[in-house]
């Protein structure tokens, strides 16, 4: 057998495991990797301005074409700014790698230059953090660590690499190797024959589907289901495109923050809930004694520990998503369980017809809910939209619509600040080779947007067309009158106007372009600009919308206590 540097073995092991793409920032220790890199070919790699924009590019990356990420940084404090990226990609079970360089192996107990211990600090976030110590694991201990990554309940691994040992050689024959296998996780048939028995019991069910049904690439089976029995269908907010939201059978989202009112309604009526790779967030459920009421419970989670977490249900069934709607539909089958709509479904038409949320709003300054309008008629069933947190997380849940999975990506649990920029780069590199054409859309605030602008560096300098779609309700004026200090430092020249921030300058001073919005008649225009536009340029462009200072959304403590901002018309 041929004896090749350690890396480089490690690098045929990736390439391998299907990733034709890696993220990261050069450094010391980590340069024997980046030569193996070099050497073997076969993986872009996009060098990022920091290494958490590494770790969500990753992320974006996985989220899209559901393999598994690679973010690369090297010692010290490369590895503790992936932190953040690996608990975001841990609360949303999504597959990542993040390698870390490390000081050589003499010097790790003797406080050496950049010699933290990075596993320990990382296994609170992660599925696994391993520090290989011979040069000869290193190919068998990244085969686990990818099997790790997408066995059970996807997730984050660490891998650490002194650079003594990074610098070794070893026997290896990529020929003779492979991916190791993951284990099937399928349901209990006992489980799945009382599942129906309660589903064909209940009088109004609902099934709700989680983001684990788009990780199971279910969605096919999920709509197959529900049509067979005709049962109606929610998401959370991670199942966002599961079913398409215009399907006869789709009730809406329930939650306190992401929702709509015919959503809550619908689950306030119902009788008993399917969930399946649902997790019950805070977020959707509100008060418990609110949410769970008089109805039952099935809940099916491919993670054990999931199963009675947040509170007991009626029956758990520990399987993958898409194995256990299968099975379900095959037995339903079997005993012949179809059924027609019923007057369940007919009141679910019906709320879902009576309870919308006006969106038509043409004053000035801009209502979020106008902005969400024009998205919806402007871009297609195809395009990949990515937006993360605050008060357009909460908007973009209750009126934007998605059709097909992974084409709506959202940071769920962690909500780190920034998201936006870096996971668009992931999305758009992850379609390179499937839809290379394919429209990339994030949706982003004013201080989400500059909390990772530098990020738009990487997508100017490797051509990464993106549009931003920024929701911006800064207004400088306000701010100065509240003494508040607005002399913060940053590496590009900024200009103030009435609005504040002028971040348009910014795309400028990154070698990308932008229009502000004021008006809502031009918010269609701008759309239909930027998307040209980044077509033309091959970069990110930025459509920044000045909304209403003072915005407000719908929410409430419980799913029962929902605050409507705006009546509709005919409606207190």
């Amino acid at each position: 057998m041929a004896r090749i540097p350690a890396m480089n073995a490690v690098v045929e092991v990736l390439k391998s495991e299907g990733v034709d793409t890696a993220f990261g920032c050069p450094g010391a220790a980590i340069l024997p990797l980046y030569k193996a890199m070099e050497e073997v070919g076969g993986i872009e790699h996009l060098t990022v301005r920091h290494e958490e924009g590494a770790t969500h590019m990753a992320d974006g990356w996985a989220r899209t074409n559901g393999g598994v990420g690679v973010a690369i940084g090297t010692s010290g404090p490369a590895g503790t700014n992936m932190i953040t990226g690996l608990y975001t990609a841990l609360a949303d079970s999504i597959p990542i790698v993040c390698i870390t360089g490390q000081a050589a192996t003499a010097l790790l107990d003797k406080e050496g230059f950049q010699a933290v211990d990075i596993v320990e600090i990382a296994k609170p976030v992660t599925k696994w953090a391993v520090q290989i110590k011979e040069a000869a694991t290193a190919p068998w201990i990244f085969r686990e660590a990818f099997r790790i990554a997408r066995s059970g309940r996807p997730g984050p691994v660490l891998i650490d690499i002194p650079v003594d040992v990074a610098k070794g050689i070893i026997e290896y024959d990529p020929a003779l190797d492979s991916p190791l296998p993951v284990a099937a996780v399928e349901p209990h048939r006992p489980r799945v024959e009382k599942a129906l028995d309660l589903l064909l019991a209940a009088e109004r069910p609902l099934i709700l589907a989680g983001g684990g049904v788009i990780i199971a690439e279910a969605a096919d089976e999920l709509r197959e289901l529900a049509e067979y029995l005709n049962v109606p269908v929610q998401v959370t907010l991670m199942g966002k495109g599961a079913i398409d939201e215009d399907h006869g059978l789709f009730c809406g989202i329930t939650g306190v923050q992401t929702s709509q009112r015919y959503g809550n309604a619908s689950f306030l009526e119902s009788d008993l809930v399917l969930a399946v790779g649902a997790r019950f967030g805070d977020r959707h459920t509100g008060q418990l004694d609110v949410y769970r009421g008089e109805r039952k419970f099935i809940h099916v989670d491919i993670e054990p520990t999931q199963i009675g977490r947040v509170f007991e249900p009626d029956l758990g069934v520990v399987s993958d998503a898409k194995l256990f709607l299968q099975d379900l539909l095959k037995v339903a089958k079997e005993r012949e369980a179809g059924r027609g709509p019923g007057a369940w479904v007919g009141r679910i038409q019906h709320l879902k017809a009576t309870l919308g949320r006006r969106e038509d709003f043409d004053t000035v300054p801009i209502k979020a809910p106008r902005v969400y309008k024009e998205i919806n008629e402007v871009f297609d069933e195809d395009t990949y939209f990515v937006t993360a947190i605050g008060l357009y997380q909460i908007w973009g849940g209750q009126h934007q619509k998605a059709y097909k999975p992974r084409r709506y990506q959202i940071c769920g649990q962690a909500g780190p600040l920034g998201w936006e920029i870096p996971a668009a780069i992931g999305v758009k590199k992850a379609l390179k080779n499937t839809e290379p054409d394919a429209e990339v859309v994030g949706i982003v605030g004013d201080y989400g947007f500059q909390y990772m602008v530098e990020e738009l560096a990487v997508g100017a300098q490797y051509n990464v067309p993106f549009v931003l779609i920024m929701i911006n309700n800064e207004y400088l004026g306000l701010i100065r009158q509240a003494s508040i200090p607005y002399d913060m430092n940053y590496q590009v020249d900024i200009h103030y106007d009435e609005y504040g921030t002028d971040n348009v300058k910014i795309m400028e001073a990154y070698g990308c372009s932008g229009r502000r919005v004021i008006d809502p008649a031009d918010i269609r225009d701008a759309l239909e600009w930027a998307r040209k536009e980044a077509r033309a340029t091959n970069r990110p462009v930025l459509v920044e919308i000045m909304i209403e200072r003072e915005a407000n959304t719908p929410h409430g403590p419980a799913i029962d206590a929902v605050r409507e901002f705006e009546p509709l018309p005919g409606q207190v």
